[in-house]
């Protein structure tokens, strides 16, 4: 009785944390735009299974990518026995779940082995961050307090997988030691609980409850740090797939409102009823995070910091300052830094910085081609070219500020009609001896 006792507790004081947090991060969309409608159910549930299911996008880097998925089916796999774990904690039992029996075998072998596969990959993702210095994990917006992030969250995945093991292992030896029913089948702690051999029965259970509750507990403390890390991924990778842009990579979306103006320049006798189907606007595209949409907000609080929207970004391979992986990590360092301030103080609050200059300079804007090879890469369907374009049409349309080249096109559209610096009679100047009928 006093276990559950101490069991509840240590849960209602979880879930507590974790609702906390869950309402904070509820605040911080609130003060976001809309603007993503989620329409298409069955192609968003076909992408999601496929992405992040079937990790396709992560097999093209095959052999890192096995592992990692080895990790993510593992953790699939595994949160059935977690549950079970809450379950048996909440109810004074053991192996609550056992009743489906071969199903229960089947995912108890499955968690079994995966525990070992995940561990085994833990370490290696270890190694690869810690000796080898892959290029994709380095850059300006990877800080000392970044890499710390990735080693504190890889080793407490490690040793949840320990954890695990050990509490399999220890429960098979003295189930076999007493006499007692195996409720499952474990493959890899049956062969490793050997090391257990030699131990007195009291010791087999002593460690048993040990790896238990080092388990739940690890897990109770790896679900409230996930949300402050950048494996919050973790939770959030699966929704964010479901919530893939549908459209082609390279379609721009339009403005709206700078579409009703022209519309209503090409068709002014539609004036009057288009005039009420759309609200007057604040602020032509994005300055700072009031106005950036709730999807873009959710795509920075997946972002995995993997880097390999930036390894395969042409402007950045070419030494430009741009890295589609800053701006995202810009995203969610911004709403960290101003969004409570804007909860207490109101949407009024001004705190003299902005997204654009401050976080992210015009040099890097400009640099992106819009090519979507970052969009195209990315493991879990950001996109980062639609804010990159919207940060954009926030200088040109609010601050009529571009690279010269640029404007020099904007003023020959104004003035000739085309990009070019020749008046609209000049147009078909380049046939002229051609001997092209020109009607």
């Amino acid at each position: 009785m006093t276990r559950q006792i101490i069991f509840a507790i240590t849960l209602l004081i979880t879930l507590g944390v974790f609702s906390f947090t869950t309402y904070r991060l509820f605040r911080f969309f609130q003060l976001t735009r809309s603007g993503f409608p989620v329409r298409n159910i069955g192609k968003r549930l076909q992408i999601m299974l496929s992405v992040s299911f079937g990790q396709t996008k992560i097999f093209r880097r095959p052999v890192i990518g096995f592992f990692h998925a080895l990790v993510f089916w593992g953790f699939c796999v595994i949160l059935v026995g977690s549950i079970e774990m809450v379950i048996d904690g909440v109810g004074g039992v053991e192996k609550s779940l056992h009743f489906p029996g071969t199903f229960y075998d089947v995912i108890m072998a499955s968690g079994d082995i995966f525990a070992f596969l995940v561990g085994i990959s833990i370490v290696l993702f270890l190694v690869r961050r810690v000796f080898l210095h892959i290029k994709r994990f380095e850059g300006v917006e990877m800080k000392k307090i970044s890499h710390q992030d990735a080693n504190v969250a890889l080793t407490l995945i490690l040793f949840l997988m320990i954890s695990l093991q050990g509490m399999n292992m220890a429960y098979v030896e003295l189930q076999t030691r007493t006499g007692g029913d195996i409720l499952g089948v474990y493959p890899v702690s049956q062969v490793l609980s050997g090391m257990f051999v030699g131990l007195p029965a009291e010791s087999l259970e002593l460690f048993y409850h040990f790896f238990w509750w080092s388990h739940i507990l690890l897990i109770f403390l790896f679900a409230n740090i996930l949300p402050y890390s950048k494996h919050f991924h973790v939770f959030m990778s699966v929704p964010n797939t479901f919530l893939t842009r549908l459209e082609p990579l390279g379609k721009l979306t339009n403005m709206e409102h700078v579409m009703h103006e022209v519309q209503l320049m090409l068709n002014p006798e539609a004036a009057p009823a288009a005039a009420t189907s759309v609200a007057a606007v604040s602020r032509f595209g994005v300055k700072d995070i009031e106005d950036i949409t709730w999807k873009n907000y959710f795509d920075s609080l997946t972002c995995t910091e993997c880097g390999r929207c930036t390894s395969v970004c042409p402007a950045n391979i070419t030494g430009k300052r741009l890295s589609p992986r800053k701006i995202m990590m810009d995203i969610r360092a911004r709403m960290k830094e101003k969004g409570s301030l804007l909860i207490k103080q109101g949407k009024s609050f001004d705190d003299k910085r902005s997204l654009i200059r401050d976080l992210i300079s015009e040099e890097e804007l400009w640099a992106c081609t819009t090519c979507n090879a970052c969009a195209m890469e990315c493991p879990v369907n950001i996109n980062q070219p639609t804010l990159i374009v919207d940060m954009r049409r926030y200088l040109v349309m609010e601050e009529a500020s571009a690279p010269g080249m640029l404007k020099t096109m904007f003023n020959n559209i104004e003035n000739n009609g085309a990009p070019w610096q020749f008046s609209s009679e000049d147009r078909l100047g380049w046939a002229k001896d051609l001997n092209i009928k020109i009607k």
